[in-house]
C-alpha cells in the first residue's frame, strides 16, 4: 500500500474508506433512502467487519465517516467493526464530522452533544481527523450559523489543544466565500487537512458542470500554497466515473485495455504529491480488492495519461451528464420519489456506447426504478430536495424534463 507522511510523521494509506455506502443485507448500500413504509434492509455487520479487516491487513489505515452517513448508523456500525478487528486503536486513523446540518444543531450545546456521541459510538476517546462538514452548503449564511456565530469552531479548535481530537480541517461543498473564508483564516485556525471534491473531471470543469463550482486544480493548489494536506472525496463522481461509459473509455482503452475505468480515476487523483489521502466508499469486497490493487502500490499517471484523462473529460462535459454524485442528501423525498435512481437512468441512457431504442430506454427506467409511485412524473416541484444538494443541481426542473422526455418515448412506442 502506498503512503503519505504527515508533517509529524505518520503513515496514511492513499486509500482511504469512505463509510458512506456500507453494505446492506439485500446486497445493496446503507446511503439509500425508501418511500417510508417500504422494508428497509439493514447493514450488514458481518460483511462489514470482514470488509474492514481485509482493508486494515492490507494496508488500508484511514476511515472517514460521519454522524449523517447512513441513515445515521456509519460511526456505530464502523466503530463495532473496528474494534472486532483485532488491531491497535493506533492502527488505524478515525476521521468523522460536525455534520450540524439541521437548524436545531447550530446551539453550540447540539454540537457538544453531537462529538460526545461520535466518541461513544466510534468506541473511542479521542478522534484522529475531526472535521466541519460541507462547509459551503447553502451558502456563506448558513456557515457562519453552523461554525462561527455560535462559536463551534473556536470549541473545535479548544478540543485540538486538549488533545480530543488531534486534527482540525473541514470538507468543502458549494460557496466559494466559505472555502475563501477559511483560508484567509488559516494563521489563526492553522488548518491541519482539508477535504475537497477532486477527480479528472472536476480538476479543471467543475465551473462548467455548476457555475457555483472551485474548479479542483484552483483547490488544490491553494491548499498545497499554505502546505494544508488534501483529502479527496468523489474520486469517482458519485461511481460516474467507473459505470460503463463510451466517452470516457473510447479515450482511456487504447492506453490500457485490461484497466477498469475506476482505475483510471483513483490513479490520476492519487498521483498528486500532496494528496494525503483518496476516499472510496466500498460497498462490495470485489471494489475493495480492486482498489487495494490500484493503491498496492500505486503506478502515478503519467504525461501521456494525463492527457487521455483531460480528453475523457472533456468527451463526458459535451454529454450534458447531470452532475448528481449519488450522495442521497436530496433523500428523503416527502413525496417518495426515488431521485437518485432517476438520476442515475439518465445519465446511463446518455452514456451508453450505441444510442438505445425507445423500448431498451423504457425497459431501463423500469428496471432502475421498478416502482410507478418513484418515478419522476411524480414530482410535485416543491424543491425541498435542492436546498440539500451539494451539487446545487435543480433537481425538479430535471425531473421534470426527464419525465416529458420518457413521455415522448411512450408516445414513439404507441404510434408504431
Amino acid at each position: 500500500m502506498t503512503t503519505r507522511q504527515t508533517k509529524d510523521g505518520r503513515e496514511i494509506s492513499l486509500l482511504g474508506y469512505g463509510a458512506m455506502r456500507m453494505p446492506t443485507k439485500d446486497g445493496g448500500h446503507a446511503n439509500g433512502w425508501v418511500k417510508e413504509g417500504y422494508s428497509q434492509s439493514e447493514i450488514d455487520q458481518s460483511e462489514l467487519d470482514a470488509q474492514v479487516k481485509t482493508m486494515l491487513e492490507h494496508g488500508v489505515n484511514y476511515f472517514d465517516t460521519s454522524p449523517a452517513y447512513c441513515r445515521g448508523e456509519s460511526e456505530r456500525r464502523l466503530g463495532e467493526a473496528l474494534e472486532k478487528s483485532g488491531f491497535k486503536r493506533s492502527d488505524y486513523i478515525i476521521a468523522t464530522k460536525l455534520s450540524n446540518f439541521a437548524p436545531q444543531q447550530y446551539a453550540l450545546s447540539e454540537c457538544r452533544k453531537m462529538f460526545e456521541d461520535s466518541l461513544k459510538y466510534l468506541r473511542t476517546d479521542y478522534i484522529d481527523n475531526y472535521l466541519l462538514h460541507a462547509i459551503g452548503n447553502d451558502g456563506f449564511s448558513t456557515f457562519s450559523k453552523r461554525y462561527l456565530e455560535n462559536g463551534a469552531l473556536d470549541w473545535c479548535a479548544s478540543l485540538r489543544d486538549e488533545g480530543r481530537i488531534r486534527k482540525l480541517g473541514f470538507s468543502y461543498h458549494g460557496d466559494p466565500k466559505a472555502f475563501e473564508w477559511c483560508m484567509d483564516h488559516n494563521d489563526k485556525y492553522k488548518w491541519d487537512f482539508c477535504q475537497i471534491q477532486m477527480n479528472y473531471v472536476d480538476w479543471l470543469h467543475a465551473k462548467e458542470t455548476n457555475p457555483r463550482n472551485l474548479d479542483a486544480k484552483y483547490l488544490y493548489e491553494r491548499l498545497t500554497a499554505l502546505g494544508i494536506p488534501v483529502v479527496i472525496m468523489e474520486p469517482l463522481l458519485g461511481g460516474r466515473l467507473a459505470r460503463p461509459n463510451y466517452a470516457l473509455s473510447s479515450e482511456l482503452a487504447p492506453l490500457d485495455p485490461d484497466a477498469s475505468l475506476a482505475k483510471w480515476a483513483l490513479r490520476f487523483c492519487g498521483s498528486f504529491p500532496n494528496v494525503m489521502t483518496v476516499l472510496s466508499g466500498m460497498t462490495k469486497t470485489e471494489h475493495i480488492v480492486e482498489n487495494l490493487a490500484t493503491f498496492s502500490p500505486l503506478k502515478p499517471c503519467t504525461d501521456e495519461e494525463f492527457a487521455a484523462l483531460e480528453r475523457a473529460a472533456l468527451a463526458l462535459i459535451k454529454l450534458h451528464t447531470i452532475p448528481c454524485n449519488s450522495c442521497n442528501y436530496c433523500m428523503p423525498c416527502p413525496y417518495g420519489l426515488d431521485i437518485p435512481s432517476v438520476l442515475t437512468f439518465r445519465n446511463t441512457v446518455i452514456t451508453s456506447e450505441k444510442p438505445p431504442s425507445a423500448a431498451d430506454i423504457l425497459a431501463m427506467y423500469k428496471k432502475a426504478v421498478p416502482d410507478p409511485l418513484r418515478r419522476a412524473e411524480r414530482c410535485t416541484g416543491c424543491n425541498r430536495c435542492r436546498m440539500h444538494c451539494p451539487q446545487s443541481i435543480d433537481i425538479s426542473k430535471e425531473l421534470g424534463e426527464i419525465d416529458k422526455w420518457v413521455d415522448s418515448l411512450i408516445d414513439e412506442e404507441v404510434a408504431k
